[in-house]
């Protein structure tokens, strides 16, 4: 693998390829490294951002989290 970070001076590129790379696929990429930087700088989400996502009902609620306790404890019985 070659990897290498360049500042060109015009539009025009020009990139040797080793001879051990003929006849085989080979990716290339261009990209602006402040545009990875401004991507990466996004934070995660959190579980909270979600939080109300579902828009239930007080019913509906109550009736999901029973779900979710039943299936809880189904894991502290033997198999």
């Amino acid at each position: 693998m070659i990897r290498t970070i360049i500042t060109p001076d015009n539009q025009d590129l020009s990139i040797h390829v080793p001879e051990s790379y003929i006849g085989k696929e080979v990716e290339v990429l261009l990209y602006v490294l402040d545009e990875v930087d401004q991507m990466e700088k996004k934070s995660p989400k959190k579980s909270s951002d979600f939080r109300g996502a579902l828009k239930l009902t007080e019913e509906q609620y109550q009736d999901f989290q029973q779900h979710i306790k039943d299936i809880r404890n189904e894991w502290d019985g033997d198999i």
